[in-house]
């Protein structure tokens, strides 16, 4: 079975030597060993043993030297919470029969007088979660037990620290107790014996602190502290299974997106002391630097410390480089180990160790987590270090870090130094920094006159489009990740935070207040599209490389394996010029109606709106036709040979006209008409649900005339850029299509108007322009194979389809959405990662039935699912031929395609 030996030796320490290898898994266990006698668990395990107790299993199968312990597995905690928070029947004989094998491993007993056997108690769930769940160490110790350890040692001193570690931890993680509480006990025990630090306390101060934290658990609890050590540990197991449930981890689950977890283990293991002395201590480590990826042996440690102190911050550690002043021969044995870790694993490891009078243990190994640019580097490296394949580094790195190594960051020294205001809602990453602007105009002026703004509004609508440019980034006190300031500020990659709930924003005023402090139009504020963070001042930013490098090494890997294409969303040629050099090999949606807002267009458009007859409103729209038709030479000169797919107007016509009067007068005065014909349009147009009004395709049935300049514009640029020697590849959509006879009517005016331009022109040679449609009303999608005889391509609009599919509006889901979460009623936000079960069983339906009836129909999606890592891999499965994103998340999902590919490949 093995051929590992454990002993006890002086003072409490381990020899560990040769190799233990695991025993079969058997059916109904709840525990699992690791140790001298046997290894019952593997790295495989991960899903029943945790990652830590199935990493501990597998370093004491490969010869580290690992205390021995036991782990109870995830399914033991997913049976207490079907018991009714009942640990299950048979549970604690088992720990009983393990314990006993722990003290004939270490030649010791648990509780003993004389010899006592302590362990530590860790959760340890299949997916990581740092500091989430609970940790008791030095459990076994008792009143007892602790004089036994300081004759055992021979250092009083270090027993009764132990003790007084347990009875706080204890204390706190099992019974509740205001950790404060301890924390002021310790205080006076240190003024007492006027000791600067921990560590300066004396033996016999310590020995009081003991008895004070003991009267504090009394007086808190109503009993004494434990002296039944089995009774610590019983309550020690059911507390970390508690600590599954616990606010911290359901939290971290949610923002993580972990799902599908039954419960986390519990690793019992023998306790190794890093405080015995100076020549004792504790450490985490980092065979990589996770923040750069720099091959370099990367941690911290401390001497005379448990391993908690490090984590907790209570004191100051030391850098790992300055180790070998200390332990010189530990450092090496350490340096030896980072090397077979790395080797076995073939990833970077997360470390923790312990130094117990000069003998390193390990006590737990995993994959380390990483910023975006260190997995880039640590996968390219590791490649070339041929430990691993380029297809495992593809699969190595998770896709949605990426936009850290494209959007500007804060400097993360300096923005931990910062005020921290409020938070909101992340809605598009990245960072900015400027002085308050509190409307649209004001931002555009400002930034004219080189000032650098943040525009603060309750909420955007499509007027603050100009202003939402101008501004460095956009904060609101509304709205949710698919509002209006989110949605466009993801297609330009701009920074923006919604949803900040705690400001009160006075545009008339020009004040925003929040936490009882007033800001003006000269006050400076940070905001962070990843975080939500809103901060007072000027954080300092870090602008990132272009695509480069390890960067572009990763692009061209995942291009050679993925099948998906990805295109993206842009309305400016900046935009396609951007994106292209992300890697999109076209556009695959160009919303018209943005076009509409800038400078003097936005006039022509209102005075469209409010035209009386066709007449006028074609001789209107003739104003708006060579601004619509530079727009698009523009944009097929940027993506000249690849494909643009551009969406008639899409938005109901009230989102074009002012609402407030000062402004509506203006507009009546340059049209020669009465205010009050205005305010008559705008009530007229007013609608209930205007999302599911008179929007889309509706609009052009209802005003052919405005497909008529549409296309026009379209034919006029492919037209003039094919006489420039450009090729253009346009691609009309009609959005919101949900029958047959809408898309066989828009079909035929686009081809009619077509062919009148072109007879028009004079021109004779062929020119290929593709009518396809968004799917996005779910009727569409159930009569896929009708819509699909009239069309050429579908393109699934996943935001709206998501919208009327769910029935939740994407403006006011975040009033119930966070609740939700919460309570784990969805899994996710439906408008972030698309909801599979769902909205993806339209995608499915619309997809299949389609090809039934047109083998040629190409299908893409562009929602901004497109650039979100989960939703990619859905949309390779289903079978889609493109998806389309921002530019931004362009290479994001260029990195996801690839990947869904290669797990596709490997089953």
């Amino acid at each position: 079975m093995t051929s590992a030996t454990l002993k006890s030796g002086t003072n409490g320490k381990y020899v560990i030597t040769g190799k233990a290898t695991p025993s079969k898994l058997q059916a109904n266990k709840m525990v699992y060993f690791f140790g001298d006698s046997r290894v019952d668990g593997a790295a495989t395990m991960k899903t029943l043993l945790g990652g830590k107790g199935a990493n501990l299993a597998d370093m004491c199968s490969i010869g580290l030297p690992v205390p021995p312990g036991f782990t109870i597995t995830t399914e033991t905690c997913a049976a207490y919470y079907r018991a009714g928070q009942r640990l299950p029947v048979g549970l604690m004989n088992e720990v009983h029969k393990y314990v006993n094998m722990l003290e004939k491993e270490t030649d010791k007993k648990f509780g003993s007088p004389d010899n006592p056997l302590l362990v530590s108690v860790r959760s340890g769930a299949a997916v990581s979660m740092p500091g989430m769940m609970d940790t008791i160490l030095n459990l076994g110790l008792t009143d007892q037990a602790v004089e036994g350890l300081a004759k055992q040692t021979g250092n009083r001193r270090f027993a009764f620290d132990s003790y007084r570690r347990l009875i706080n931890m204890f204390g706190d993680v099992v019974m509740g107790v205001d950790h404060h509480l301890f924390e002021a006990a310790f205080t006076s025990i240190k003024a007492k014996y006027k000791a600067e630090s921990d560590t300066d306390v004396p033996e016999e101060g310590i020995v009081e602190l003991c008895e004070a934290y003991k009267e504090v658990f009394r007086r808190k609890v109503g009993e004494m502290f434990p002296q039944n050590p089995f009774k610590q540990l019983e309550l020690a197991i059911e507390a970390v299974f508690k600590s599954w449930n616990g606010d911290r981890a359901v939290s971290y689950r949610r923002i993580q997106g972990i799902s599908g977890l039954v419960g986390t283990a519990v690793n019992v293991q023998c306790m190794v002391f890093g405080n015995m002395g100076d020549d004792s201590g504790t450490g985490v480590g980092f065979t990589r630097n996770p923040a750069t990826g720099e091959n370099k042996f990367y941690g911290d440690f401390l001497i005379n410390a448990q391993g908690e102190d490090v984590v907790a911050g209570i004191r100051t550690p030391k850098l790992i480089e300055e180790m070998p002043k200390w332990q010189k021969k530990c450092y090496e044995q350490l340096l030896k180990i980072k090397t077979k870790l790395e080797k076995h694993y073939k990833d970077m490891q997360d470390i923790e160790f312990t130094i117990e009078q000069g003998k390193l243990y390990m006590l737990q190994t995993r994959t380390g987590k990483r910023t975006g640019s260190a997995a880039v580097k640590i996968a390219c490296d590791m490649v070339k270090e041929k430990l691993i394949t380029e297809k495992q580094a593809i699969l190595r790195i998770p896709a949605g870090d990426l936009v850290q190594l494209m959007l500007p960051s804060f400097d993360n020294t300096k923005k931990k130094l910062a005020k921290k205001l409020t938070e909101g809602i992340p809605a598009s990453p990245g960072a900015a920094v400027g002085k308050l602007a509190f409307t649209a105009a004001e931002a555009v002026q400002r930034k004219q006159s080189g000032e650098k703004v943040i525009l603060v509004r309750d909420e955007t609508s499509p007027e603050d489009v100009e202003g939402m440019h101008s501004a460095e980034g956009i904060l609101t006190s509304t709205g949710g990740r698919s509002s209006h300031a989110a949605v466009v500020a993801v297609g330009w990659g701009k920074c923006c935070v919604v949803g900040a709930g705690e400001l009160h924003i006075d545009a008339k005023a020009r004040k925003m207040t929040v936490a009882g402090q007033t800001f003006g139009p000269d006050d400076v504020i940070s905001i962070d599209g990843t975080t939500g963070e809103v901060m007072v001042g000027s954080v300092p930013v870090v602008i990132p490389e272009k695509l480069s490098g390890d960067f572009a090494t990763v692009m061209r890997w995942a291009d050679k394996y993925r099948t998906l294409q990805i295109r993206t969303n842009a309305d400016t040629p900046a935009d396609a010029r951007r994106a292209r050099e992300f890697g999109a090999v076209g556009i695959g949606l160009c919303r018209t109606e943005h076009m509409f807002f800038e400078g003097s267009r936005i006039k022509s458009m209102r005075k469209v709106i409010l035209a009386d007859s066709r007449e006028l409103r074609e001789k209107y729209l003739a104003e708006l036709l060579p601004h619509q038709r530079d727009d698009f030479v523009g944009l097929f000169t940027a993506m000249k040979g690849m494909p643009v797919t551009i969406r008639l107007i899409d938005p109901p016509l009230h989102e074009f006209l002012p609402h407030e009067e000062k402004q509506q007068a203006e507009l009546a005065k340059a049209m020669g008409i009465t205010l009050e014909k205005v305010k008559r349009r705008v009530s007229e147009l007013h609608e209930a649900n205007p999302m599911l009004g008179h929007r889309g395709c509706r609009l052009c049935v209802t005003y052919p005339e405005i497909l008529e300049m549409q296309v026009r514009a379209i034919v006029e640029a492919t037209l003039d850029c094919q006489a420039n020697g450009v090729k253009a590849m346009p691609e009309i959509m009609h959005p919101l299509v949900g029958t047959l006879k809408e898309i066989d009517w828009l079909r035929d005016y686009t081809l009619k108007t077509i062919d009148s331009v072109k007879k028009e022109k004079g021109w004779q040679k062929r020119i290929d322009i593709p009518i396809g449609t968004m799917i996005e009303v779910p009727r569409a999608a159930l009569t896929a194979d009708e819509i699909a005889q009239k069309a050429d391509f579908f393109s699934f609009g996943t935001n709206d389809l998501t919208q009327m599919t769910f029935g939740y509006s994407r403006d006011d889901i975040n009033n119930f959405l966070p609740h939700y979460l919460q309570l784990e009623l969805l899994e996710t936000d439906p408008f972030v990662s698309l909801d599979r079960t769902g909205v993806g069983q339209l995608v499915r339906m619309g997809l299949e039935k389609g090809r039934q009836t047109n083998d040629k129909l190409k299908v893409g999606i562009c929602g901004e699912h497109g650039g979100d890592p989960k939703s990619v891999h859905f949309f390779h499965k289903a079978g889609l031929d493109y998806v389309s994103c921002s530019p931004f998340r362009v290479p994001i999902a260029r990195l996801a395609a690839a990947q869904a590919a290669l797990m596709d490949e490997a089953k």
